[in-house]
């Protein structure tokens, strides 16, 4: 029979390794890192809200490439959501992610993400969205001399070359509007300068982005007119991981925002110039 100090010696082990374990697991499991704090939220971090955009990021959604400020329209909707979901200012914390890596299934290291990601089937295969944010077309952008400057038509834009971002929902809209297969470039700088470089005759985005790039890009630029959409456009939303425990939170900040006009009044602030491009059919 085992003597009473052996057994003792035991019991302090046995208690010891299990306040080890208790210990581990409580200290850096991923459940740890994401739980909610006092707001009840399950975010990335606990107490803060993780807002990623793009690399740059391009006005009018964000000005100057700096979110932080507020300024631009999809950094003024960021911090919005934001407050509705019970967050100050300085518990938004911002990162920066690629915009078309960020479709693809998997772990997130943000709580949203926006950067006009439009909603459709294959993308919430893969990722969830909020209700939209903001409704939108798509804009024809030339330059001067260009045979796309004078397009009237969709007609017009049938046989000069087309360029669009990767991952945009400009591929299709091109290939269904105009019925062209566009070139495909990395991003909208890169489409930018293929069309002062005289690569491409005509670049294709989101109508906000389309009159940025002609007004305020290009020094020669021409915005051509806007796609004509039988659906209204585009649907911009904010992104989220699938399945997040935010998504139902979050939706519900961007319908109150809508239902009490704040949404009218971001987009009345910093896209109301966006208005009046020709209608192409």
């Amino acid at each position: 029979m085992k003597s009473r100090s052996v057994l003792r010696a035991v019991a302090i082990a046995s208690a010891a390794a299990a306040a080890i374990a208790l210990s581990a697991c409580s200290a850096s499991t991923p459940e740890d890192a994401a739980a909610g704090d006092d707001s009840g939220l399950q975010t990335v971090t606990p107490g803060k809200f993780t807002i990623a955009t793009g690399e740059p990021a391009y006005s009018p959604w964000v000005e100057d490439d700096d979110p932080e400020s507020g300024e631009g329209f999809e950094a003024a909707v960021a911090y919005a959501v934001a407050d509705q979901l019970g967050f100050e200012k300085s518990d938004v914390v911002w990162i920066r992610t690629p915009f078309d890596t960020v479709i693809a299934p998997g772990p997130k290291d943000f709580d949203i993400n926006i950067q006009q990601f439009s909603a459709n089937e294959d993308r919430e295969k893969a990722v969830d969205f909020s209700s939209p944010y903001y409704e939108t077309t798509q804009g024809v952008v030339s330059v001067e001399g260009s045979p796309a400057a004078d397009a009237t038509s969709l007609a017009d834009l049938a046989d000069v070359k087309v360029g669009v971002a990767a991952g945009s929902t400009s591929i299709a809209a091109v290939k269904e509007a105009i019925g062209t297969d566009p070139a495909i470039f990395n991003s909208n700088e890169d489409t930018v300068q293929a069309l002062i470089a005289g690569n491409i005759d005509a670049l294709v985005t989101d109508l906000p982005t389309a009159f940025y790039n002609a007004n305020a890009v290009l020094d020669n630029g021409v915005l051509v007119g806007q796609f004509e959409s039988s659906a209204g456009g585009d649907k911009l939303a904010l992104l989220l991981e699938n399945d997040s425990p935010l998504t139902d939170p979050v939706t519900e900040a961007v319908d109150a925002l809508r239902e009490d006009g704040t949404l009218d009044e971001l987009a009345e602030k910093w896209l109301a110039d966006n208005a009046g491009a020709t209608v192409l059919s």
